[in-house]
């Protein structure tokens, strides 16, 4: 077949051919340089900077009769391909390096939170028991609101962003074809007008200011309701703490909102030095303000605050380079998309709190000793999922880019790639806790029949890994491509069943009832993920199409 096509298109077209040839994928760049890649069974690129302006010439040949060289290549890559096929699971193609890029960068990001936590938990812990114990429960009140409002939030603004940004570079793409910018214009274009940046943002501001308000005025119920009676020692600094942690809402909902944008830009390094600059103020300000000061509680809610709003600050400054934060360009239709997307992810995040809440409620009723072995495999299951959340974060971005672009192929080739990203990196987690889980163990206690149950439940831990890499790689997948609504379903069914499930195992059977629970949880979330992926329904149709 002859090059007909645009010297511009020409490359990309070499591109998607080789990704979806018999052998094993190739990445598909968007860079002229990196488009000059030697390709099997097409005659490579030659890029000349003649003048300064890339040409390319000579992308695609005719395809001319196999010699018999040709031939004997093909009996080789054939007797070789059992092998091959098992080193494609292990080989860091283009694709893979860019999932690995996103991911890194996020997951150390997303453990700041809990290592701030343990900052503060140690000061703290040094005030008195009282204070130690009061503090946990108003952290666990502001979590749970924060989780059921900010981070669906955070997860539609990624992928509408991501859309929008891949759509709107698209365009640029063609207008500067078209058109001859002059060096100031193009300085000009630089800063972007991105209505789901100025939607996330404005919905941030009024869904923090709520849930401020909401904390302070209520402050005294939630303590009620979780069971803090007004005479406790606890009362006093829990109600004190919460109450001033609210002044904290705002900036933090703002804050995810624009680590959501970037995100969308594929970019989650600058999340990273944000978070890291205000957790190193938080640590700094909790051994002035706590004890030199005398604060005390209010010290470390002071704290944290201030932390909050550096860091909201640090990334609305990074993002007004690249957007226009303060525009009016919020479109009605567009906060309708917000609401209802965010809404489902609400009910999603509803479907998780619940059966995680019952599984511990229930491993409560065991008795101290069992609750705490529980304990402490629950806290290394959740904190391990920190990286398969990044994962699913990385291929979330990367499919929402290519889906909005019409990217169809390049889409299949982020979704065999973090899949097997996922897989391998379950294994190898499932393998390094099995082995090390004994010694992990002892960093959160010494008692020996603690210990004991705990090292019982190293099948739950380390069995359930490769499923959870899947299942966390699955919800980041739906959003990648708006599937929002069979996300929140699919969450709500597995979560019902595996409700009912805890609720009849637990009594009979005690911890190992509620871990089959837990991880038939998550085989449920898992399973729901494939069927999708394989049923071609809803967005999934035209991705798995065989047209561009």
């Amino acid at each position: 077949m002859a090059a007909t096509s645009p010297p511009t298109r020409a490359p990309v077209a070499a591109g998607f051919t080789l990704a979806s040839s018999p052998g094993p994928p190739g990445r598909v760049s968007f860079t002229l340089c990196r488009r000059c890649r030697a390709a099997p069974r097409w005659r490579a690129p030659r890029c000349s900077r003649d003048g300064g302006k890339p040409a390319v010439k000579d992308v695609i040949e005719e395809e001319t009769p196999r010699g018999p060289k040709t031939d004997d290549k093909d009996d080789g890559e054939e007797l070789s391909g059992t092998g091959r096929g098992v080193l494609e699971w292990f080989r860091l193609d283009g694709v893979a390096v860019d999932i690995l890029g996103i991911a890194v960068p996020a997951v150390l990001a997303l453990a700041a939170d809990p290592i701030t936590a343990l900052v503060d938990t140690a000061f703290v812990g040094h005030i008195g028991s009282a204070e130690l114990a009061a503090v946990g429960a108003s952290v666990s009140i502001f979590n749970l609101v924060s989780k059921l409002f900010n981070v669906p939030l955070l997860n539609v603004t990624t992928s509408f962003v991501a859309e929008q940004q891949a759509v709107d570079a698209d365009n640029d793409m063609t207008r500067e074809r078209d058109e001859l910018f002059t060096p100031q214009e193009k300085a000009n274009e630089q800063r972007k007008i991105l209505p789901a940046v100025s939607t996330s943002l404005a919905l941030a501001g009024g869904i923090g200011l709520l849930e401020m308000i909401a904390l302070i005025v209520g402050s005294g119920t939630l303590m009620d309701i979780i069971g803090i009676p007004v005479d406790s020692p606890m009362r006093a600094p829990a109600e004190q703490f919460l109450t001033l942690r609210a002044y904290g809402a705002p900036p933090i909902i703002v804050a995810l909102a624009a680590q959501g944008a970037f995100r969308g830009f594929l970019d989650t390094k600058t999340p990273l030095y944000a978070v890291g600059a205000g957790n190193l103020l938080n640590a700094i300000l909790d051994a002035v303000l706590i004890f030199p000061l005398g604060l005390g509680v209010s010290g470390a809610a002071l704290a944290t605050v201030t932390s909050e709003y550096l860091t909201a600050f640090i990334l609305l400054w990074k993002l007004n380079k690249e957007v226009e934060i303060f525009s009016w360009n919020i479109i009605g239709d567009g906060i309708i998309r917000y609401l209802r997307s965010g809404g489902l992810l609400i009910g999603r995040t509803i479907a998780v709190l619940l059966t995680l809440t019952l599984a511990s409620s229930l491993a409560a009723r065991e008795g101290p000793v069992p609750m705490a072995g529980y304990e402490i495999c629950l806290q290394v299951w959740l904190t391990i999922s920190l990286l398969n959340d990044a994962l699913a974060l990385a291929g979330q971005a990367l499919l929402a880019s290519e889906y909005a672009k019409g990217n169809y192929i390049q889409a299949r080739l982020v979704l065999y790639r973090i899949l097997q990203v996922g897989g391998v990196t379950g294994v190898t987690l499932a393998a390094a806790l099995f082995i090390g889980f004994g010694s992990l163990s002892l960093l959160f206690t010494d008692d020996p029949a603690v210990l004991d149950v705990a090292r019982s439940g190293i099948w739950f831990v380390t069995i359930s890994q490769p499923v959870n890499a899947i299942a966390f790689v699955a919800d980041g997948l739906y959003y990648g491509v708006s599937d929002f609504a069979y996300a929140a379903y699919s969450t709500l069914f597995a979560g019902a069943i595996s409700s009912i499930f805890l609720l009849v195992a637990a009594p009979k059977f005690g911890l190992s009832g509620i871990w089959t629970g837990l991880t038939l949880f998550m085989s449920l979330r898992a399973i729901a993920g494939f069927w999708r992926l394989g049923s071609k329904g809803g967005p999934w149709e035209i991705i798995w199409s065989e047209s561009e």
